[in-house]
């Protein structure tokens, strides 16, 4: 049997997608990042953006636009999502609309911002399900940026459709009104502030709860990239998130290897997995220590993590993957 069956019998494998995810607003820029994921492959996701990619008056054209390049020949991998304008836009379901119309059966995810409540969430996906021209379960993500959003984060990630939560610093910082301090939308204090660390722990909770993806928010340095180096790693190795926003084609590459797993680790993890698959996934001893199913699934999200960052492989993963 397959690992993903062995080793999560009951129960459905975590979702694994890219660990970077680079948003792209003009039609220059998403053509920039069509073109370097053409050359780097898909190992991260590109998410072209109508909330703050469309200029006034010009929103249904960029819709099409966005639905237009994600059905084109450009769109190699699959691996293209879109942001439409937030739930209460009047150009929400609009943008829905326009790039399923599209692009439905190529897109691969909807992002979904600045929702309220569960019932926002269960709304929109009603409305994209309306919409899918005959696609299923077509997967959402959803911004976490509000006070209500953040309440009913468990319920959220709990939605079968969903299958990313973001966190949306900028906004929640906001959203207090100056009570929490603007320089919490940057390091340190974004990870240091007690509010904005419950809020990323929370989110990263529900996420792992319900076998979903929890994706960290922005670094707004572009210049440095061991800022945004720094800041993946402690958003990684601290907060548990294996996905995180790039907003600069410089951010990406920091990205992928502050989250890729450590070679030794794949190395060990490949190791394990193909002497446990050798005896049907029962227990094993490697190097004086003793594994069984619970570290195999521990081991198998490493070698999902590693293929996900496009890190070489065993040859011996060929089965186990």
């Amino acid at each position: 049997m397959h690992p993903s069956e062995v080793l999560f019998q009951g129960t459905l494998p975590p979702v694994s997608i890219p660990v970077c995810d680079h948003y792209a607003g003009s039609e220059k820029l998403m053509r920039k990042s069509l073109a370097l994921q053409t050359e780097l492959g898909p190992v991260f996701d590109i998410t072209f953006d109508c909330e703050d990619g469309a200029a006034h008056g010009n929103e249904s054209a960029h819709a099409h636009l966005i639905g237009t390049l994600i059905a084109g020949e450009e769109n190699l991998f699959g691996r293209i999502g879109a942001r439409v304008h937030d739930v209460t836009s009047e150009f929400f379901e609009q943008d829905i609309k326009i790039i399923l119309q599209h692009a439905a059966q190529r897109l691969a995810y909807l992002v979904v911002p600045k929702v309220d409540s569960v019932a926002d969430v269960e709304n929109a996906i009603s409305l994209v399900n309306r919409h899918a021209n005959g696609r299923t379960n077509l997967p959402v993500h959803v911004l976490i940026e509000t006070h209500g959003a953040l309440k009913d984060v468990h319920a959220i990630a709990a939605l079968p459709q969903v299958e990313c939560l973001s966190f949306g610093i900028m906004d929640f910082v906001s959203a207090h009104y100056g009570a929490i301090p603007g320089n919490a939308m940057r390091s340190p204090g974004q990870f240091t502030h007690p509010l904005l660390a419950r809020a990323k722990l929370e989110i990263a909770a529900a996420c792992h709860a319900h076998g979903k993806t929890p994706s960290h928010n922005v670094t707004t340095e572009i210049n440095d990239t061991s800022v945004v180096a720094s800041d993946a790693h402690r958003a990684a190795s601290e907060f548990a998130y294996t996905r995180m926003w790039s907003i600069h084609p410089g951010q990406i590459k920091p990205i992928l290897k502050s989250f890729a797993p450590r070679l030794s680790e794949v190395n060990e993890a490949a190791a394990i997995l193909s002497q446990a698959q050798a005896v049907q996934w029962g227990p094993i001893q490697h190097n004086g220590k003793l594994h069984d199913r619970a570290s195999y699934r521990y081991y198998w999200t490493i070698l999902q993590r590693a293929q996900a960052s496009g890190l070489p492989l065993p040859d011996s993963t060929s089965t186990i993957l």
